[in-house]
């Protein structure tokens, strides 16, 4: 069962400071030393600092390395891997074109999407469903090792 309770405005109703102390108490701005910055800046010391006051945490560095950056199966249309092999990010070879991810700065590959052809992907690693997907269109992902010869290696 809801108990209803009045509001605590309601119980002030009638009494003048609404729990404020003398009435003088809590009139305007004045009373918390004006608005904003006002106030700040005139006394010996004191500088109006208010663009380089550090806010947050400051030197802070995580501990853990960066994941790296992942990227789906939809962003690679027609267009765009098109626009890869034409700048020389990707290659074309036999019937399927190769995209090497680490070249483009990421790291793993992720399955939203569908892919438009037939692509090989290099990547340092991929979400179960991406080999599903690649699978369907006759595609396939290497997994990228960090070798001497920079080549990649089957998964």
């Amino acid at each position: 069962m809801v108990v209803h309770r009045r509001k605590k405005v309601v119980r002030y109703r009638g009494h003048t400071t609404h729990g404020g102390g003398h009435r003088k108490k809590r009139r305007g701005s004045g009373s918390r030393g004006g608005r904003g910055n006002a106030g700040t800046g005139k006394r010996s010391g004191h500088k109006k600092d208010k663009y380089h006051t550090p806010i947050g945490r400051r030197g802070f560095t995580s501990k853990r390395p960066a994941a790296g950056k992942a990227i789906n199966l939809g962003y690679f249309t027609s267009a765009k891997v098109s626009r890869l092999v034409q700048k020389g990010l990707a290659t074309q070879e036999k019937g399927h074109i190769t995209i090497n991810l680490e070249v483009l700065g990421y790291a793993k590959l992720l399955a939203t999407g569908t892919p438009m052809a037939k692509l090989r992907f290099i990547a340092a690693s991929w979400s179960a469903h991406v080999e599903e997907r690649l699978n369907a269109v006759g595609g396939t992902i290497l997994r990228a090792k960090h070798t001497d010869s920079g080549e990649a290696v089957e998964a």
